[in-house]
């Protein structure tokens, strides 16, 4: 603490040094403050998103207190308008909704496409008409049902992305022209964020990063799936850093976004609240970097009935890559996943890199007690003590 003391001084000199000494202690003071409530921000007010596809039953039930935005997930095209699919899902957003009541400060969104729900988004923003009549749609439903914005996720533009789904060198711009489109009609209290592939051929030739970004209040980076149901290779799906065998990561995603020049602030990075397995894997390196057969996913609140060492998995932590992985030798399957410790990790990463926040799918694969939402928000609070 600094302490200024009213000292009168004896002469002209003195009275120059004096003034000199409290302004200097003064800049310092603040400076000081300054720097403390920069650097707590940073920790407290990341963003915790949750993309959200559960029963309208449910909704009452979510943890609000302890995320910032909730994502619909997810609305789809109806000709060139975003259209909600029936009934139940407009109660599970209004159900959305009403959990401000509990967090005042929770954003809900609404996310458009998802893997296979983007069909003919290439067409449709391919011309000014679709996207004025999609952005035009948007703005309705955000009034309608009192929303927050507009999630994007469309995969993907530019480059293929689910099997028979178009995509063309021009949606690159016209992308670019669809959020600038939303931003104008929307305004600047509605958020626009979109989800964009973590690997390396989304980020280095799907978007124009440097015009999207100007338009949008962040990117939810799926940094999970780098290996995903197409591998015919194991490795870790989510893992936090790259490592010889693998490139792709969380790291190596947001290192190529910062080098570009986007800001930190509007960087989401992703987690995994789910498992990815791979059968006929040979017991060599535990599994890790073998030759397999994709088989199917488990939710995180499954892991300990199904994916037990008593059920013949063993635990395994990749140190370079910061994440888990089991094997099974005896059926030769192999997991790869996000567990409380990568979870924690990857927290603590958003706030020393002040990243936006943390993402992750999906919200009712969670445990509802003691589950991996809890160790974001334990890690988020108690750095900011």
């Amino acid at each position: 603490m600094i302490l200024l003391v009213n000292i009168k001084p004896s002469n002209k000199r003195m009275k120059i040094r004096y003034t000199a000494l409290t302004k200097l202690l003064l800049i310092t003071l603040l400076v000081s403050i300054t720097a403390l409530n920069t650097n707590a921000q940073s920790k407290k007010d990341i963003a915790v998103i949750a993309y959200c596809a559960g029963n309208s039953t449910k909704a009452d039930s979510l943890p609000a207190e302890k995320l910032t935005h909730i994502i619909f997930s997810f609305c789809h095209l109806k000709g060139n308008k975003l259209s909600v699919k029936n009934a139940k899902d407009s109660t599970t957003i209004e159900q959305l909704v009403a959990l401000k009541g509990r967090n005042p400060h929770l954003k809900i969104l609404l996310s458009l496409g998802g893997w296979g729900g983007c069909e003919t988004c290439s067409d449709v923003f391919s011309t000014k008409e679709g996207r004025a009549e999609f952005a035009e749609s948007v703005k309705e439903l955000s009034e309608y049902f009192h929303t927050d914005g507009i999630d994007l996720d469309w995969e993907y533009p530019t480059i293929e992305g689910f099997p028979g789904h178009a995509y063309k060198p021009e949606d690159k711009a016209n992308f670019t022209e669809l959020v600038t489109k939303l931003r104008k009609t929307l305004g600047k209290k509605k958020e626009i964020s979109f989800a964009a592939g973590g690997f390396d051929k989304y980020l280095r030739e799907a978007v124009d990063w440097k015009q999207v970004m100007k338009q949008v209040d962040r990117v939810n980076i799926m940094t999970y799936d780098f290996v995903n149901g197409y591998s015919t290779i194991t490795g870790h799906h989510t893992g936090l850093y790259s490592t010889p065998q693998q490139n792709e990561s969380v790291d190596n995603a947001v290192q190529y976004l910062l080098k570009l020049g986007i800001p930190a602030n509007k960087l989401a990075i992703g987690a995994a609240f789910y498992s990815r397995i791979w059968e006929n894997v040979p017991d060599t390196n535990n599994g890790l970097y073998q030759p397999g057969r994709f088989k199917n996913s488990i939710n995180f609140k499954n892991y300990d009935a199904l994916l037990s060492e008593k059920n013949g998995f063993n635990h395994y932590w990749d140190d370079i890559a910061k994440a888990p992985y089991l094997y099974n030798a005896e059926q030769k399957l192999f997991v790869t996943y996000d567990d409380k410790r990568s979870i924690k990790l990857k927290t603590q990463y958003v706030i020393n890199k002040h990243l936006n926040g943390i993402m992750f799918w999906e919200l009712s694969e969670d445990t509802l007690t003691d589950g991996l939402l809890d160790v974001i928000d334990s890690v988020k609070h108690s750095s900011a003590k």
